[in-house]
């Protein structure tokens, strides 16, 4: 019998826990979401390629905020409150930090991709254990809600061409901060941009250098799969 794309990646990645995004594991982080013709964003993202180099992250793309369907995720979704739609593509495979928002993040996979997840309540001192990470595999077309108390950083890839993704958040989000803060609280030392709270494995050393909290104990986790086969040149 021939193994699903989930199975085979299950198999591969036996280090973490490894989910379906259908299994109820998700619950904690975040919803399926439905109802809605994200047509319109995914006809934009269809023809962008994927960078090999580095991971890109957009915040706001006008052509897709002037959208009918980000009009209806305003309205409806965000109960009015103004959201900004953009994107992140790359080659990515590693764990390399964890953030999160106060407010929803909407994901919609334009690939197949795996979400590395974690919970905000795990946080202690600043300081956070990989070993509680969880992995869920997301097919291509699915979109998902997740939480603002749900940890995560950009997506790893399933196969060697990359990932796309379609990201939504309350407008503003992951902009430069207009000013330095009197840093008050342990959480205030993890602000990193505007509604975004950071932690970063210090193997990742490009956000330490930039002022990310090298919270992150433990493993930079990998996720691994099949690689295709290099063709013979004669």
């Amino acid at each position: 019998m021939t193994l699903s794309k989930y199975e085979t990646l299950r198999d591969l990645n036996k280090h973490i826990s490894f989910f379906h995004i259908d299994d109820r594991t998700f619950t904690p982080y975040g919803n399926i979401i439905s109802g809605y013709d994200f047509q319109e964003l995914q006809t934009y993202m269809e023809e962008m390629e994927i960078p090999q180099d580095q991971n890109i992250y957009i915040p706001s793309v006008a052509e897709m905020e002037n959208t009918t369907v980000k009009e209806r995720i305003q309205t409806t979704f965000y109960g009015e409150m103004p959201v900004q739609i953009g994107y992140c593509n790359g080659p990515n495979s590693t764990l390399n930090g964890l953030e999160y928002h106060k407010g929803s993040e909407i994901n919609i996979a334009m690939t197949d991709l795996v979400l590395l997840l974690g919970k905000v309540q795990d946080i202690h001192d600043n300081s956070y254990d990989s070993t509680n990470i969880e992995a869920f595999f997301i097919p291509k077309g699915t979109a998902i809600e997740l939480y603002s108390t749900t940890l995560h950083f950009a997506p790893c890839k399933v196969n060697d061409e990359g990932f796309k993704t379609i990201v939504i958040l309350p407008a503003g989000t992951n902009e430069p901060l207009k000013q330095d803060m009197e840093k008050r609280t342990q959480e205030d030392k993890l602000l990193f941009m505007k509604n975004k709270w950071l932690l970063a494995h210090p193997k990742r050393k490009q956000l330490v250098n930039k002022g990310a909290c090298a919270g992150i104990r433990g493993d930079n986790i990998s996720i691994f799969h099949e690689k295709k086969p290099q063709r013979s040149i004669n």
